[in-house]
């Protein structure tokens, strides 16, 4: 490929880099000689990649963390701020982050939901509101994916889901959520800086899921972070607990992509939070 166009953007001298399972990405030069990060999919489904600019946009927020310019997007494709690449962060980066995260979560949301779709990897996300957290992340994360389950497996999340109410925490207003924050959508600039990316699935929602997710798939130096954002913005009490249930919606997502071992573990997590 010798240049890649999304909407008034081409860029051209294109280098692959990482940009996860389904999308093929690019670093490119444009002809005012600007460094781009370009990501296209071919056959994306409509509003694929409006979902990322759209919640790009959405967490650039006063005294959050980094997010990167959004220059393009079309049906094809995204065009973003090309951000440096820098070494593995060490501990006061990444609470530095936390800090920054407890800021962007605080700065709060009007729903629990979003005004429009999103996407985690390829799949879907149904953003449409609801009254409260348990309601949302019942009906719009936990619900539709629970046909990847074996019968039995869906049987213990569907008990738990009629519960929630008993093991969903506190009431607490939205917050506007990353949505998929695990720390491969972390992405760490020369600077130590950490900048937010692949944000498809940003929507209004609960702010343990955002660290729940954190946790779930191996952020470095996570106690900085979670001590950095406690200090910043303190969590409510039984959140270590908590920390399970916020991972039932990624660990269903992973049940319906890749199948294996992830149904029986969510089953494992919902029959445990409801012996307690």
């Amino acid at each position: 490929m010798r240049e890649l166009r999304v909407g008034d953007v081409v860029a051209t001298d294109l280098v692959p880099v990482g940009g996860g399972d389904i999308c093929q990405a690019f670093r490119g030069r444009t002809s005012s000689g600007s460094t781009v990060f370009v990501k296209t999919r071919p056959g994306a489904p409509p509003d694929f990649f409006v979902a990322e600019a759209r919640g790009l946009d959405a967490l650039r927020r006063d005294g959050g963390p980094c997010v990167p310019e959004v220059l393009a997007v079309d049906e094809h494709g995204i065009a973003l701020q090309w951000v440096e690449p820098g070494p593995r962060p060490d501990a006061e980066s990444v609470a530095e982050f936390g800090r920054q995260l407890a800021r962007l979560h605080a700065r709060g949301c009007d729903r629990f939901g979003a005004a429009a779709a999103g996407f985690i990897g390829a799949l879907p996300l149904d953003n449409t509101p609801a009254g409260d957290w348990p309601e949302f992340y019942v009906r719009r994360r936990v619900e539709p994916f629970l046909a990847a389950l074996d019968v039995a497996d869906r049987d213990v999340v569907a008990e738990l889901c009629a519960r929630i109410a008993e093991v969903a925490g506190p009431s607490e207003p939205p917050a506007l959520l990353h949505g998929d924050l695990w720390s491969g959508n972390v992405h760490w600039d020369t600077h130590g800086r950490g900048w937010l990316v692949d944000a498809a699935s940003a929507h209004g929602g609960h702010r343990e899921t955002d660290l729940a997710m954190l946790a779930l798939f191996g952020m470095p130096h996570l106690d900085a972070l979670l001590s950095a954002y406690e200090n910043e913005c303190p969590l409510a009490d039984g959140w270590r607990q908590r920390r399970p249930l916020h991972q039932l919606h990624p660990l269903l997502v992973h049940a319906r992509l890749f199948g294996g071992g992830y149904g029986s573990r969510a089953a494992a997590i919902a029959a445990d939070l409801l012996r307690h």
